[in-house]
């Protein structure tokens, strides 16, 4: 979504807008202009035209202009850089803080009152803090429109922050190569009216995620989607990273537990300590260490939510 307004879809647009700019009209510049003196030398100083070579003296002024502009350029370019860089640095006091949790393959965003969602959603001309959180490999939250982009780095503390200027809603990416199902992280920044944030910030997680008159095993299926479980499981028996919950509850599976193939049943408490402890049993013909603890994202009562909804799966 762009502006036709005048006003940017975020505080960086202008500054980076005009960098990009700059650098892309000297470029052009620069490969019109030499490519046209090249030809031009090629043409007027071929060995037809000049059988005898002679030796060309050196042009001071021409070596200190071709030294000098170039350098005049670079600077230029860099303070456009810095310029734009460096208020990424430093956020307003007041700035709403967000957690962005990256695992592979998806994000969620944890607000100060504990409220989770898969999409970041924002009020209009507010700043926003982005805390950024990596429980696996290194990832890059990156939102083109915005114009802005961070590296997220297991163990670092890092973030970035940004003022969203018009309602809508934006494309998030991961912009950093993250394992086989890197193409599917996305997400979308959903910036609303102070009004319709304010009662989105304020109602009930459950109602939020699930609805009123959902059915049995909704409220784990909205926990799992906000977790991301479905970017490397299904329910639907498709295979992926990890094995489908389709008929799954109850089964009898050969996981390798400490090295040796164990056969387990699929109840409650392997659920569980499938979620707090995932590397424990690997499912055989599955990857190993590709999935990390929910044990701090997750209650009892979240799990108890999620096991209800792999029950449901069986009569499906």
């Amino acid at each position: 979504m762009y502006s036709t307004t005048g006003i940017e879809a975020s505080n960086y647009v202008s500054t980076f807008n005009t960098a990009f700019y700059f650098i892309t009209g000297v470029s052009l510049l620069l490969l019109v202009g030499l490519t046209f003196t090249m030809l031009y030398f090629v043409f007027r100083y071929n060995k037809k035209k000049n059988l005898v070579a002679t030796q060309i003296e050196g042009n001071t002024f021409l070596e200190i202009l071709w030294t000098v502009i170039p350098i005049i350029l670079s600077l230029v370019m860099f303070y456009f850089g810095w310029a734009g860089w460096k208020p990424t640095t430093r956020p307003p006091k007041d700035a709403m803080n967000i957690t962005s949790v990256a695992r592979m393959w998806s994000f969620l965003f944890v607000y100060e009152n504990g409220k989770q969602s898969p999409e970041l959603i924002v009020p209009v001309n507010t700043p926003i803090k982005i805390n950024l959180v990596s429980m696996d490999v290194i990832h890059s939250l990156f939102i083109p429109d915005f114009r802005i982009k961070a590296d997220i780095i297991p163990g670092r503390e890092k973030f970035m922050w940004f003022l969203p200027q018009i309602e809508g809603k934006y494309k998030i990416f991961c912009a950093e190569y993250c394992g086989l199902q890197h193409s599917s992280m996305h997400s979308t920044v959903n910036v609303m009216s102070q009004e319709k944030f304010k009662a989105w910030y304020a109602e009930s997680a459950k109602v939020a995620a699930v609805g009123e008159n959902a059915g049995p095993g909704a409220a784990g299926e909205a926990i799992m989607r906000a977790q991301g479980c479905f970017a490397c499981h299904t329910p639907d028996g498709t295979k992926l990273i990890g094995p489908s919950y389709l008929n799954l509850y109850g089964t009898q599976q050969v996981v390798l537990r400490e090295g040796k193939e164990i056969t387990v049943t699929v109840d409650p408490e392997y659920i569980k300590r499938s979620i707090l402890e995932p590397n424990a049993d690997i499912t055989k013909g599955f990857p190993a260490n590709l999935m990390q603890s929910y044990r701090s994202t997750l209650s009892d009562d979240d799990i108890a939510k999620i096991i209800e909804y792999l029950k449901s799966l069986n009569d499906k």
